[in-house]
């Protein structure tokens, strides 16, 4: 099996230790062992938590840079409905942020919220011919990598649909070739991201299925740049055929304009969808059509690579959209020729999402048999008040690292201290003994007194 690629990881020279990361892990993906964080990559789903959790700046996404412009002889940016929400709506444009995004060095802009049009189109389409319930929304990576290590069953529940960034990178390359008159692979499509998920997918599909995005770019790798160049892009120069109902992709619940007549429930931060999913699991949720789930608190705004706070970028993402007078939806004849995409299965994942089970106790049956009564045996002993000084996020965890062999129940701080109050007493016991070649024997003492006070001595 191939080492698998995580966007995640960690700069062990930041890292103080500290245990932060590992309680707020979703998945459990993260142990303290030698005084540093180590990521299990099998169970790491890189929502990013980690990284907005760590003080220490110890988790890092890697993703590429803008040098991956210099790549191709055209490169067109596609950037995320989430990257105008980092601009202040009372003096920026969606067009604006477009023809900074040219300043910056693209040849070109194709925003992914005109690809999320299709899809949300898609998605309609795709409910009223699916009966399982609820569906669930598969636009977040990180979310399908969570159903995948911890929700398995609930495969057959999520769209299989693509992402809306490899429609708009189709779409992109499509456009680019026709104006630009190059063959599509000399042009790069690079995708301006706000989360590490989204680079994980994108730099490793699924077997079976093939990326049209070249590079992914970081949201707060590239704001700066932008920044830089909005005072000079002050007139709207680029034309937006993306509708509101797409660009709102970037906030929690943005995909429910296309939902009229449907039940739908959205859900965003990745705890509390893993709360939401335990319950669909459960059968709690079959009354629900819909269901949309975003690892990232707000939404994509709240992605781990953004700047801006999510509470302040979803309202900077709604003025930005009122200003730039955008259509509330696409027109009735570009919805047309959507479903006759859809009925030529332009928009259909074509590889299976498969489970990811994490790190079985071991290959073999009957080894992981005993390992899982190890487990259970130390889980008993264990205090049960997972407080992560062990290095692991809770007992139970512990517990599961004990009988793989890699850690030892000496690494509870608890049982550490009755082993060593043990210890004591044993040594105690072993102080207060004296060697009877060091000690007279009191029936050769005809005093009576002396012999008790050999006695006592030897006790002491």
């Amino acid at each position: 099996m191939p080492p698998l690629f995580h966007s995640v990881t960690l700069d062990r020279d930041r890292c103080k230790g500290c245990t932060n990361c590992i309680k707020r892990c979703p998945t459990e993906a993260i142990r303290v062992r030698a005084g540093k964080a180590v990521i299990l990559e099998d169970k790491c789903i890189d929502c990013g938590e980690c990284i907005r959790t760590c003080s220490n700046h110890a988790k890092i996404a890697i993703a590429d840079s803008m040098t991956c412009l210099n790549q191709f002889s055209k490169v067109v940016a596609l950037p995320a409905p989430s990257l105008f929400g980092q601009f202040s709506g009372s003096s920026v444009t969606v067009g604006q942020v477009c023809h900074a995004l040219r300043l910056v060095g693209f040849d070109g802009v194709f925003s992914v919220a005109e690809a999320a049009d299709h899809i949300s189109a898609a998605t309609r389409l795709y409910i009223e011919e699916h009966p399982i319930r609820p569906l669930i929304s598969a636009a977040c990576p990180a979310i399908v990598q969570l159903i995948q290590v911890r929700f398995p069953e609930l495969i057959p529940n999520l769209i299989k649909l693509q992402a809306p960034v490899e429609i708009a990178a189709k779409l992109a390359k499509e456009k680019a070739s026709q104006c630009f008159g190059l063959p599509p692979e000399e042009i790069g499509a690079v995708f301006i991201t706000p989360c590490p998920a989204k680079v994980t997918e994108l730099k490793t599909p699924a077997e079976g299925e093939k990326t049209y995005v070249d590079g992914v770019i970081p949201i707060n790798e590239i704001y700066p740049y932008l920044v830089k160049n909005l005072g000079e892009a002050a007139k709207d120069s680029q034309c937006v055929q993306a509708s509101i109902s797409g660009f709102q992709w970037g906030r929690s619940g943005g995909e429910e304009e296309y939902m009229d007549g449907v039940v739908h429930v959205a859900v965003d931060g990745i705890h509390q969808a893993i709360e939401v999913l335990a319950d669909v699991e459960m059968g709690k949720f079959r009354d629900v059509d819909f269901l949309e789930c975003q690892a990232c608190p707000g939404g994509c705004v709240g992605g781990a690579l953004t700047i801006v706070n999510p509470t302040l970028a979803k309202a900077n993402l709604d003025a930005v959209l009122r200003r730039s007078l955008l259509q509330e939806r696409p027109d009735p004849e570009k919805l047309q020729r959507m479903k006759l995409l859809y009925d030529q299965g332009f928009y259909f994942l074509r590889a299976a999402i498969e489970p990811h089970p994490a790190m079985q106790l071991d290959e073999d049956l009957t080894r992981a048999v005993k390992k899982m009564a190890l487990m259970e045996r130390v889980l008993a002993s264990l205090p049960g008040l997972d407080c992560g000084s062990c290095g692991s996020p809770s007992c139970q965890a512990l517990a599961e690292d004990i009988a793989r062999g890699l850690a030892s129940e000496a690494d509870c701080v608890f049982k550490l201290r009755e082993g060593v109050a043990v210890l004591a007493e044993e040594l105690l016991d072993l102080a207060k003994r004296v060697p009877t070649s060091m000690t007279p024997d009191p029936e050769d003492l005809t005093d009576e007194e002396s012999r008790t006070d050999v006695q006592r001595k030897a006790q002491s």
